[in-house]
């Protein structure tokens, strides 16, 4: 385009309209609110303006730095305390740390039962063979020095390592949870319900029961 004087004149170049889309006031550190509709509409219609930018766009990725957590926006908005939320924080810790120390000891305790309920049902196959041993030692069949009484020594060692133990004597006091009586003796003397025999022996588990004793018991005459 000429002027009057005939030189040539540039044409206007227009300057870049610069938009801060920062969510936090850099001067004042609070959040900004949104623009409005009408706001959002007159960038489309500015179709003449270049705009530029300055900082990262609401929905920008988290990888990139761009999005603030909700944490964060309530510290810098002033609803929540760094205190308040390190309070939070270990609240939330010591929680976790609880039910995963309950979770432990629940799985260990059952891990205890099971194993006793296993060792249960293999050893439950030899206390028929106790009874006999203990049949043979009572009618002077084991011998000491015996073969026999080597035998029996070495069973009763190896199930007592698997935590079988005997249980059941004479003159104990008459237990209904640990014993069974098959005959009740009237004794004189007596003032409690007392074992007077053991006909059977009774074998524990570590906290089970595997067979009860049977006894007979003396009772008040």
């Amino acid at each position: 385009m000429s002027d009057q004087n005939g030189g040539s004149q540039e044409p206007e170049r227009e300057e870049p309209i610069i938009r801060d889309k920062r969510r936090i006031d850099p001067e004042t550190g609070k959040v900004r609110q949104p623009e409005g509709e009408s706001a959002d509409a007159g960038e489309h219609d500015l179709s003449h303006e270049e705009l530029v930018d300055v900082g990262p766009a609401d929905g920008a990725d988290e990888e990139e730095g761009g999005v603030l957590s909700d944490d964060d926006l309530d510290i810098l908005s002033g609803q929540t305390t760094g205190e308040q939320l390190a309070a939070e924080r270990l609240a939330d810790l010591q929680r976790v740390t609880a039910e995963y120390a309950n979770y432990r000891k629940r799985t260990e305790a059952n891990r205890e039962i099971e194993r006793e309920r296993a060792v249960g049902d293999a050893v439950k196959g030899l206390i028929p063979v106790l009874d006999d041993l203990e049949r043979a030692e009572k009618h002077g069949d084991l011998g000491e020095g015996t073969a026999f009484s080597t035998i029996a020594a070495k069973l009763r060692a190896a199930v007592e390592r698997l935590g079988l133990t005997p249980y059941g004597e004479k003159g104990e006091p008459f237990d209904p949870q640990i014993h069974e009586a098959i005959f009740q003796q009237p004794t004189p003397g007596v003032t409690a319900d007392t074992v007077a025999e053991v006909v059977e022996t009774g074998y524990r588990l570590g906290s089970t029961t595997v067979r009860v004793a049977k006894v007979v018991v003396s009772v008040p005459a």
